[in-house]
């Protein structure tokens, strides 16, 4: 009882509503509420010892805003938006970007020696990792029984930090050949850092339209976004930041032999002709800790992203079928099957035919 007081005090936790019985005998509860219930039961899941209470409390709104998959279950109430907002902006205070960001303003005008101090900050945090290989590489890897080539992978990261630079340092400080190069990391619409060289180029001597280094400024306040953003975007960013990911473990299920009806290689193609889908593997998570989801969902109050969600969903809504093969009459249940089976039975799998010997 006492773990129930301290959720309600610290205002997670609403109460059931009692009647008095008068004449200073004190109130009593006629009917359990069951958002109280589900409120209580969804903090015992994601509350531990130890554990910051903001941490849970994102586990808990990303919960809520997950599908429903199973018949009768019960949908998780929301949390309380107040608390939601100050988790979140205690978890970006301390994330590594925010880190990089103010690393980057604290070096401005500082001279070439903290520059030099900010490349090599960006290097311990950001690490060595690239993008991943592109599915339609995997999966062809995984048929013929071969490993995935290693130019599959996309580019270093870690060069994205220029982008990180410029905000701090300025644009002119940083070069075209820098901030092409990370721009040619996010991978966006396939261009190549030749690409975004020149069209950088041809922006600095004004020869194509100016590049509006403003919006980084912005984007990179990701606290600010959260504290300007209203109650019901931080819930539309959310439903954006879930659908994105289902769209994108759908693309990277493919890789892994994910069976291709023609509803999925219309959704498929649909995100190869935006060329979006290294920027969904650099924002999505497939199993965010709370402070990759509060990154991925301050990302997603970006119009962008929103704009990216409402063209993916009016293409899966001219073919909701993925699911399905057609021909087949039961439908997910036949899919899944056939999925497993195809798993089964690649080479080296020690699927039924190499266990018939």
């Amino acid at each position: 009882m006492s773990q129930l007081e301290s959720w309600r005090r610290a205002g997670l936790l609403p109460r059931h509503r009692r009647r008095g019985l008068g004449r200073g005998r004190g109130s009593v509860v006629d009917v359990v509420d069951p958002v109280v219930v589900e409120s209580a039961a969804a903090l015992v899941r994601h509350v531990r010892q130890g554990r910051d209470r903001r941490l849970a409390v994102l586990d808990w709104f990303a919960e809520a805003g997950t599908l429903l998959v199973r018949p009768g279950a019960v949908q998780v109430p929301e949390p309380p938006i107040g608390a939601v907002r100050q988790a979140l902006v205690w978890v970006l205070e301390r994330s590594v970007s925010q880190r990089l960001v103010a690393f980057a303003r604290s070096a401005a005008g500082a001279g070439e020696e903290e520059q030099d101090a900010l490349y090599a900050f960006a290097g311990r945090l950001v690490g060595p990792y690239r993008g991943s290989a592109h599915p339609a590489l995997v999966r062809a890897a995984l048929e013929t029984g071969e490993d995935v080539p290693v130019e599959a992978e996309g580019p270093d990261f870690r060069s994205m930090v220029h982008l990180v630079a410029a905000i701090g340092l300025g644009a002119q400080e940083v070069g075209v050949d820098a901030l092409a190069e990370a721009f040619a990391a996010f991978g966006m619409f396939g261009l190549k850092v030749e690409d975004w060289a020149q069209m950088l180029g041809a922006a600095e001597r004004g020869e194509g339209p100016p590049v509006d280094w403003g919006m980084f400024e912005r984007h990179a306040d990701a606290v600010g976004s959260v504290k300007r953003a209203s109650d019901e975007e931080l819930v539309r960013a959310r439903t954006v930041l879930v659908g994105l990911s289902g769209f994108y473990c759908v693309y990277v299920l493919y890789g892994l032999l994910l069976p291709d009806t023609p509803a999925l290689a219309a959704l498929r193609q649909r995100i190869d002709d935006l060329g979006v889908f290294p920027i969904l593997d650099h924002v999505i998570a497939v199993n965010p800790s709370p402070g990759q989801f509060a990154v991925g969902l301050t990302v997603c109050l970006e119009p962008f992203f929103d704009n990216l969600y409402e063209v993916l969903m009016e293409q899966l809504m001219e073919g909701p079928d993925i699911f399905r093969i057609p021909g087949d009459e039961t439908g997910a249940v036949g899919f899944g099957e056939t999925w497993m089976r195809t798993l089964r039975e690649l080479p080296g799998a020690g699927g039924a035919s190499a266990g018939a010997g």
